[in-house]
């Protein structure tokens, strides 16, 4: 799931029906990947309108590669 999560968030155009195979070949099931994709996209959208309204980092969050 990580690996597809990355890829997901990296390079979404990339995405193709084999990247799926993984996830159902250890028991995910469609409703599952679907679930999974919707909670990947929304901490990609989330995180994006965050750094663009430059919301700060919680104390003890290690600094953003950008804002070191």
């Amino acid at each position: 799931m990580a690996e597809y999560a990355e890829k997901l968030t990296l390079a979404p155009a990339t995405i193709a029906e084999a990247d799926l195979a993984p996830l159902r070949a250890v028991g995910l099931s469609d409703s599952a990947i679907h679930d999974a994709i919707q909670v990947i996209a929304y901490f990609n959208y989330i995180n994006r309108v965050a750094d663009a309204v430059h919301v700060d980092l919680e104390p003890d969050m290690p600094p953003r590669p950008s804002h070191r």
